[in-house]
């Protein structure tokens, strides 16, 4: 491992000199990735500097200790030396192989999110709404940007299905672990006897694809304009603003008509379609990978139930870990770092685990 911190430290040094070199600065695709990756190590070769210090510290107690030294205060300084340098070491250690463990090229990256209503009609609906309130609640604590990219509305203030970006440096590795299938159970407002209900909304979580990664062929689209309708008669324009574009070799169809604006709603859809298109190459690499693990808490298949939120009980489950918080009106007011803390933490502890039985 030390000698492969070495080499990086190496790396490390001329990619810090490539980023003052004109040419490069010049290339802004090029100076962003270099930039990405340079920062990414940054963290890594701190630590190494750190553990470098310890061992110093560690081999020059461990020579006073063995040279004869007679002052006794002196041999117990040596001592007390010795035995935190290497404590420090073997810390500094387990945290490198951490640092070390492959990172997801995509967790800088700024996300989409889709929810939609699955089964139980309106209360789903419903549900959908709160969930897109609760990650744009997340988004805000965090300084992030977000912005509604299309949705379908329902009259008693659910979403049918919506989509919305968030803009942020790590949204992506905050946010992967939000994709699948998440239950309530809670009393509706629409419910007169107070009869418990289970409901279901899917989340998806796409990776916003920039147009130099995926390119798309104009001649692999079909774009339809419509006029826009929505709830109760809201955002109705007398003129053909709504867009639709269909993928004809996936068969994916993006919907927007959010905007008055044909053009504005034509982005937005291209947005939306770039990054599903994106997550369908994604998954057949996560596909190869997810085969070669024993688990896997990642971005999972949307179709898994991920967690439960049970209103009665104040209380939250995510399945994939076990966990259980009786806090849940704190966590559908955005807070979620302890969850997603916790699914990070379980994912590194696997991904460690499956490096160890591979060595």
């Amino acid at each position: 491992m030390l000698e492969k911190l070495q080499q990086m430290e190496e790396k490390y040094l001329q990619m810090g000199e490539k980023l003052m070199d004109p040419a490069v600065v010049s290339d802004q695709q090029a100076y962003v990735q270099l930039m990405r990756e340079y920062k990414h190590m940054q963290p890594i070769i701190e630590k190494y500097h750190e553990y470098l210090q310890a061992q110093k510290n560690f081999e020059e107690a461990k020579e006073l200790l063995s040279g004869g030294e007679t002052d006794a205060e002196l041999q117990e300084m040596a001592q007390l030396e010795y035995d935190s340098s290497r404590e420090e070491m073997d810390a500094l250690k387990e945290k490198l192989k951490r640092l070390l463990l492959p990172k997801d090229p995509n967790d800088d990256r700024n996300v989409i999110i889709e929810i939609r209503s699955g089964a139980g009609g309106e209360e789903a609906s419903l549900f959908a709404g709160s969930l897109y309130r609760m990650y744009t609640m997340y988004a805000e604590a965090h300084g992030w940007k977000q912005e509604l990219l299309s949705a379908n509305p329902t009259e008693l203030g659910g979403f049918k299905e919506v989509s919305f970006s968030i803009v942020g440096e790590g949204a992506y590795s905050r946010l992967k672990y939000e994709s699948g299938v998440h239950r309530v159970q809670r009393v509706p407002e629409t419910e007169s006897q107070g009869r418990i209900h289970t409901s279901t909304v899917t989340v998806a979580v796409l990776v916003e694809a920039d147009e130099v990664e995926l390119e798309i062929n104009p001649a692999d689209l079909r774009i339809d304009v419509f006029r826009a309708s929505g709830a109760g008669g809201q955002h109705i324009n007398k003129t053909e603003s709504a867009v639709r574009i269909t993928h004809i070799p996936t068969g994916l169809v993006v919907e927007c008509q959010d905007e008055r604006s044909q053009y504005k709603n034509k982005d937005r859809a291209m947005k939306i379609l770039r990054s599903r298109l994106y997550e369908m190459m994604l998954q057949e690499q996560n596909e190869k990978i997810a085969s070669e693990r024993k688990m896997q808490v990642g971005t999972g298949d949307r179709s898994e139930r991920i967690r439960t939120y049970n209103f009665p009980q104040g209380r939250m489950t995510d399945h994939r870990i076990g966990l259980t918080l009786y806090r849940l009106e704190d966590i559908m007011n955005g807070n979620l770092d302890e969850i997603l803390d916790a699914l990070a933490t379980a994912d590194e502890l696997a991904r460690l685990a499956g490096q160890q039985e591979e060595a």
